[in-house]
């Protein structure tokens, strides 16, 4: 067996460790948000809390706030997926895949316990910022991974048209998120009334 070779058979087992790492610090923290504010959390009460080094935890992550982020974005991977499911479930109709898509994220965060932390910041927690402020690079990259699948459901329209309307769609989602005005059923019927104009448009105005 060459080097090469040996280092490909490591390889899956280097990430599969690199992932239940991060999987555990992950659950570390969401723990520790738990019982106090984030303002109040350090990285050594983290790594403390996943049996871990604090140097350990700073390698993988590389400050505090990159670390809040990653966390933010891989709870986030959880309501993608489900509204990814919903918009695919009516291609047919894209007005509809808008408000679906976003009833399943409005109601899935408002049962998840981690953003009823998040929510819950009156200012002096530290964790608001990440959903508001803060908030560019969960945006950039929620935005990026809908549209991709906007696109796929509907190949018809353009490219930057499905990525214009899946930026809008999350930019709404945090926005009712942090300042609900109504129930997930009647802001995601809102919101399809809005967007739903440009959704039929720009993406079935040229189903043949």
């Amino acid at each position: 067996m060459t080097v090469m070779q040996a280092t490909d058979e490591r390889a899956p087992y280097a990430v599969a460790a690199r992932n239940l790492l991060r999987e555990t610090l992950f659950g570390a923290a969401k723990d520790q948000l738990q019982l106090r504010p984030w303002s109040e959390i350090t990285m050594a009460d983290i790594a403390g809390a996943a049996g871990v080094s604090r140097q350990t935890l700073y390698k993988t992550f590389g400050s505090r706030d990159e670390f809040a982020l990653a966390l933010v974005i891989q709870e986030g991977e959880r309501f993608l997926n489900a509204v990814e499911a919903a918009v695919r479930e009516h291609s047919d109709d894209p007005q509809a895949a808008v408000s679906a898509g976003l009833e399943v994220f409005l109601t899935t965060a408002a049962e998840d316990p981690l953003v009823h932390v998040l929510l819950s910041d009156d200012g002096t927690s530290g964790t608001l910022p990440f959903l508001t402020t803060q908030s560019l690079p969960v945006v950039q990259w929620a935005a990026a991974r809908l549209g991709l699948v906007i696109h796929a459901g509907w190949p018809q329209g353009s490219a930057a048209d499905a990525q214009l309307l899946a930026e809008s769609l999350v930019r709404l989602a945090i926005s009712y998120l942090t300042a609900p005005s109504a129930t997930p059923h009647a802001m995601a019927d809102a919101a399809g009334r809005l967007l739903g104009p440009f959704a039929d448009r720009a993406l079935a105005s040229s189903v043949g």
